[in-house]
Order: structure tokens, then sequence, then C-alpha cells
């Protein structure tokens, strides 16, 4: 016997919880299938926590779109649900004057998508806002921020099952055969279940899944391109109140300095593309190019202070030598198969934009 629920969502980390928690706020009947014992043990954990502002991201583009509207979702969403959060500011700095043109650019993009709140700062300026900064100007960001993840995640899982739906673990996908009333979906264990609507928030494994949907077109399903980003902590006391981020840099935004809710210093992520989502584990030698990244902004950082911390995958559609992909939010209308949402890429800023990407889906089953 088959059994039916309307919604299933596949992925229990951040987006397929906001999506989820979106569908069940709506009425709908949602189960959501997480392949592992817990929430949130994919990209969910393992990345800066940072809320961003929408600063970067083409004008026009999902990523730019949802990422402003989903920040201000974001921190009201926080101070509702009491997630821990602090709206701490970023300061993108210029290290040499042939990069003000760079930051100049990026702040009329960031105009162009709606992020108003902007400030330019002179050398002083900066300094006087963090003394050990090193740079010939910077642009202050107000609304970037900081959030626990997995509190807002364990936050989206409350609502969820508030609402009557259910998160099942150990529940991986083996297959799913698409028909014009349903989706069947087959789990590894054999068994089956029959859903009107079926959203794939799977992450790194997304388009793996998709391949795996008979009835969805191939085409629709771009290739997988892995890029590991690896964190490296800073032992003693962190040496700014404010994020810190250089230039970006290709396929990712440069060696940054982010901080947690502790108070705890990191630097990274880089950009290592590899050819395995599992490839987790940091090598410590490329600490080394660290120190020459982060001292083009903080010379005070010292020899031996940065300790392996850890690493993240990011969804890349893309690969190394193409332009960086928008988010993929393929709905019936793109792939023709009647109640399937496939999230492809979700990089960047999926934490923030969480909340409005739920929005978006629910709109679409």
């Amino acid at each position: 016997m088959t059994d039916t629920v309307d919604c299933v969502v596949v992925g229990a980390g951040v987006v397929g919880l906001a999506v989820a928690r979106a569908l069940a706020l709506q009425g709908r009947e949602v189960m959501v299938l997480e392949a592992t014992d817990a929430i949130g043990t994919g990209i969910s954990s393992r990345n800066s926590e940072v809320i961003h502002a929408g600063l970067y991201y083409p004008t026009g583009s999902l990523k730019a779109q949802l990422c402003v509207r989903a920040k201000e979702l974001l921190y009201a969403y926080c101070a509702e649900r009491g997630v821990p959060h602090r709206r701490c500011g970023k300061l993108l700095v210029a290290t040499s004057a042939a990069q003000l043109a760079s930051v100049e650019s990026i702040q009329a993009r960031a105009r162009a998508n709606g992020v108003l709140d902007l400030q330019w700062l002179s050398r002083d300026e900066a300094l006087a806002l963090e003394p050990a900064l090193e740079c010939v100007g910077a642009l202050y960001s107000p609304s970037t921020g900081i959030v626990d993840s997995h509190a807002l995640m364990l936050a989206l899982q409350g609502d969820l099952e508030n609402a009557g739906g259910l998160v099942a673990f150990n529940s991986p996908l083996a297959r799913a055969q698409c028909a014009e009333d349903a989706i069947t979906l087959e789990a590894s264990d054999g068994t089956r279940l029959q859903a009107r609507a079926v959203v794939n928030a799977a992450g790194l494994y997304a388009p793996a899944l998709a391949t795996r949907f008979v009835g969805l077109d191939p085409a629709h399903v771009p290739t997988a391109h892995f890029a590991k980003g690896s964190y490296f902590t800073l032992t003693g006391k962190a040496p700014f109140s404010h994020l810190i981020y250089p230039v970006p840099e290709a396929a990712g935004l440069g060696v940054h300095l982010t901080l947690d809710l502790g108070g705890q210093a990191k630097f990274g992520p880089d950009v290592q593309w590899v050819t395995s989502a599992d490839d987790l584990l940091v090598d410590p030698t490329r600490g080394d190019a660290f120190y020459a990244e982060v001292r083009k902004y903080w010379p005070g950082l010292r020899d031996g202070a940065l300790a392996p911390g850890y690493a993240g995958i990011r969804p890349k559609i893309h690969g190394a030598s193409q332009p960086a992909a928008d988010f993929v939010i393929q709905g019936p209308a793109v792939h023709g198969v009647p109640g399937l949402v496939n999230l492809f890429g979700i990089e960047s800023p999926g934490l923030t934009s969480s909340l409005a990407i739920a929005e978006h889906v629910a709109a679409l089953v």
C-alpha cells in the first residue's frame, strides 16, 4: 500500500525547512524527507552564518531579489522567535587605490538592487571604526549581520511541526515516478509515498536526485560542481567588531573575517574546486595563503595565529571557468512536470534568502 501526502520537501536544511514551514502555514499537509538523522547537516551546517545585505548579485537576478527581500524578513523572524542574531555591520574594504573602482561599482549595483543604506568611508573614517584595519577606503553595510543558523532551523522546524507538518529522518529518497496527478516517491528501504507536490531541496545532491525522477527531462537538470571553502579560526581575541570583507574574487567573496555570536573570529572561505561533495577535511597548508590575504587588510595578524577550522562545499551549477550562475527555482512552467519544484545552485546567499525562497516556492505549488 502506498501512503499519500499533499506536499513532500526533500532535504531538511535551512531552505527545505523554510519551504516546508511556508507550505504548512498555508494549511497544506507537509512531510520533509531527510536522508540523515538530524536537520541541517549539509550546507546549512558549514557556512559563514552571515545575513547578507544583497550587495554583489547581478541586478534582477533571483539572488539579488530574494536576498534583499529576505534579509528584513529574517531579522524580523529572529527577533520574534528569539533566534540569536546580531546586526553587526560589515566593511567592504579597498586595500589599494586600484580596488576603489571595484568597490564603487559594487555600491552602484547594490543601490540598483535596492540596498540604500550603504555608506562610503574614507580611510580615516574606516580606521575610526576599526583601528586595526588597513585600507584606502571602505563601504559600510549596516544591515549585514550574523545569525545562529542551527537555532534558526530549530525555530523553522518548530513552526512546521506546530502547523501539523513532520520531518522524517533517515529517509533517503531512491527514485521517483512523475505522473499527471501525483509523484510517487520510493525511499531506499522500499517505502512508497504518493505526493501531489514535491520540492527538491536536497542542496549539494539536488541535481543527482533530480536525475532519478522518471518523467523529468534530463535536459532540465544542471551538472553539479563543488567548490570547497575552508575556514581558519583566530586564536586569541578578535581584532574587529564588524565583519571585514575584501574586494570579491572569482567564485567567492574573498578571504573575509566573520564573527560568531560568541565573538570568535574566523577567516575564509577560500575557493577550491573539488570532485566530491564529501571532501570536507581542511588542509592545514591552505592556511599559508590566508596570512598574505588577511594581512592586506589586517597587517597585525601574527604568524601561527590561525588554526584549521572547518570546510564547507558550495553547490555550484557552473564550472570553474564559467560565469557564476543564479539560483535556479524550477517549477512546472519550466520542466512540465506537475507539482515538482527543483532548487538548484542554492549557495550563498541561500541562508539569508531562505524565507523569500520559501515564499517563491509556495506560490509555485
